[in-house]
């Protein structure tokens, strides 16, 4: 079984690539919270986990927390990330 970890900053358009983002900026959205991601991940196909209390390393003043992505060994990150930000993009329009 494959765990992904998506966290909030890898979606987050506040954010620049070395501070954390992992998707474009056509793509990202502002401030995207674990609830959001979660179930952008669930309308994608995979379960998702919520973990509140983590924190990502390079905000560690921060405790987002983060999203377990269970059994998604057959789409890679990139593709996985891109997908669940078009989705959050798409649950808030």
């Amino acid at each position: 079984m494959v765990e992904n970890v998506i966290w909030p900053a890898y979606l987050d358009a506040e954010r620049t690539r070395s501070e954390g983002r992992r998707v474009s900026l056509g793509l990202a959205v502002g401030e995207p919270t674990v609830d959001e991601i979660a179930e952008a991940v669930r309308q994608v196909g995979y379960d998702a986990v919520i973990e509140r209390e983590k924190t990502y390393s390079r905000a560690p003043w921060r405790a987002d927390g983060r999203v377990l992505v269970k059994d998604a060994d057959d789409a890679g990150k990139s593709d996985l990330l891109q997908a669940v930000a078009a989705y959050v993009g798409a649950l808030r329009s």
